[in-house]
């Protein structure tokens, strides 16, 4: 038993030791509270007040795990997050005993359902359509849900090259986002659309401007079908964008054309364009050298402004047109971006989207100019009612992030993203596998497809280009829904004049559906 006492009195010492060193310790921080002069809580509560960073910066996480309900998260609810994460597990959507939505709440869309929609038999699958047909090599874009952009940079290799390979099992597009265009989103066959932003990384010359060698090599490779010129987006709009100097490694670099360890920093707008007609000017030229479709990105702030767009265009003839405008709402997503910006400027989607496409229809350009719906379109009800007000396709950029596993951390512009989407460590990285994701990737968007196409039959239409603003009603503050056609009328001509088309089929359908579903 004598070899027991010495490690009794060792424990006993250890023991007191840590007393000691745990008083010191507070007696530090006690003298630091009060000698500090930064923090009045600190000053005023010394020990106490620094419980209250240390629950401020866990509350984010404790809210969404245990006190929030599951529609009441921003910018995502937990229902969102839910049929993201279960479609994209290839799984069964269905829900028991009834929704959880507040239909009563002003501005949700109800849609149409039709008395005798078309049986099982006379479903049709939405059609391939065309994009640039003054292009040389024009685009016949086969899916109406495609990825937004996404630079390689902010997002991770696993994770762009997750996109890639499910894109490409989706049969889907991939916008490279502002980066440029890396190895890792030519992985797969996917149909990539190249974004150039304002710093034009990827196809830019030592002084930052637009060089024509670099464009006709991205444009000759055949998996790139589009080029978007990016004039703003939604989460900052008139404010460029920042990728840190910690996520800019060699290959970053070499990829964006710009030097490692220094913030690659995208001007608040390209230098060369001054106005519509410098626009319509770069676009044409873009054109011309790449010989693909070419359009842009932008988000509105007043649609006035767009009316002397349409009406160069119509001066200058179609062919000088944009071959389609992405519109992004003022609630749309990015790595990082003040939060004024994010909060408080730029329309949202749904009356930008609407006033975006009136306007095309207004001046004759419907057949010429496609519209691109961006902005938080993660669930199918949103990407039926942007097709409803007039979008020809819809794009996504955080539904396919929570896709490939993203848990709405909000750490993307920190390099520290617990799921590895949106960083650059190696550690964190490797939970991010891509022969897993890629699968999810494509079963979301096939999901998103697919409930798209059911809600298009419930209405009554074979296919969800066919839907009209008359499919679709929107709560009212006094709790009644309207029909959207009545709220904003389409200057397109509605069908036997807005009335239900029982039993809507391909052989059914007018000759004005057919060609709008057609391309």
């Amino acid at each position: 038993m004598d070899f027991i006492s010495p490690i009794v009195e060792w424990l006993v010492f250890i023991f007191v030791m840590a007393i000691g060193i745990g008083v010191l310790a507070v007696v530090v921080m006690l003298v630091l509270d009060l000698s500090q002069r930064e923090d009045a809580i600190r000053r005023n509560y010394p020990l106490i007040g620094r419980f209250r960073g240390l629950f401020t910066k866990l509350g984010e996480f404790f809210r969404q795990y245990f006190f929030a309900m599951d529609r009441e998260e921003m910018p995502f609810n937990r229902a969102q997050r839910d049929w993201v994460y279960t479609a994209a597990k290839g799984e069964g959507n269905t829900v028991a005993f009834g929704s959880t939505r507040n239909l009563s709440i002003p501005g949700t869309p109800i849609f149409v359902n039709a008395v005798f929609p078309p049986l099982d038999d006379q479903f049709a699958a939405t059609k391939p359509m065309q994009i640039g047909p003054y292009a040389r090599h024009p685009y016949m874009a086969p899916s109406i849900y495609n990825i937004s952009g996404m630079s390689f940079g902010a997002l991770s290799q696993p994770a762009v090259e997750a996109l890639s390979k499910g894109a490409a099992r989706a049969g889907i597009w991939l916008n490279t986002g502002e980066g440029g265009l890396s190895p890792h989103h030519l992985v797969s066959d996917c149909d990539i659309v190249f974004q150039i932003g304002t710093a034009k990384f990827g196809v830019r010359d030592h002084d930052g401007n637009l060089n024509d060698d670099k464009l006709r090599a991205i444009a000759a490779k055949p998996q790139v079908r589009m080029f978007e010129l990016k004039l703003a987006q939604g989460a900052k709009p008139g404010k460029g964008g920042i990728l840190p100097a910690a996520k800019i490694d060699d290959e970053v670099a070499e990829i964006r054309g710009v030097p490692k360890g220094k913030d690659a920093v995208s001007p608040n707008r390209h230098r060369e364009i001054d106005d519509f007609s410098d626009l319509l000017d770069m676009i044409q030229h873009i054109r011309e050298v790449s010989g693909k479709p070419v359009g842009f990105k932008t988000v509105i702030g007043s649609s006035d402004a767009y009316e002397e767009l349409f009406r160069l265009i119509n001066e200058r003839g179609p062919e000088s047109a944009p071959d389609f405008i992405t519109i992004d709402g003022g609630e749309g997503g990015t790595g990082a971006a003040p939060m004024p910006l994010m909060d408080s400027v730029g329309m949202p989607l749904r009356e930008a989207l609407l006033r975006i496409v009136d306007m095309r229809d207004r001046f004759g350009l419907k057949d010429r100019i496609r519209i691109i719906a961006s902005g938080k379109m993660v669930n199918p009800g949103d990407v039926a009612y942007a097709i409803c007000a007039g979008a020809d396709f819809v794009v996504c950029a955080r539904g396919f992030m929570f896709a490939l596993g993203c848990i709405q951390a909000l750490k993307c512009n920190k390099n520290t993203c617990p799921t590895g989407v949106t960083t650059h460590d190696p550690h964190l990285q490797r939970g991010l596998v891509v022969e897993k994701k890629y699968v999810k990737v494509a079963n979301f968007a096939q999901s998103v497809i697919k409930e798209v196409e059911m809600i298009a039959h419930s209405v009554g239409v074979a296919e969800p280009r066919l839907m009209r603003r008359r499919h679709v009603r929107i709560v009212q503050a006094n709790g009644d829904s309207v029909v959207l056609r009545k709220i904003r009328p389409s200057h397109e001509v509605e069908d036997l004049e807005g009335k239900e088309m029982p039993n809507m089929t391909p052989v059914q359908a007018p000759d004005s559906d057919r060609k709008q579903a057609g391309g």
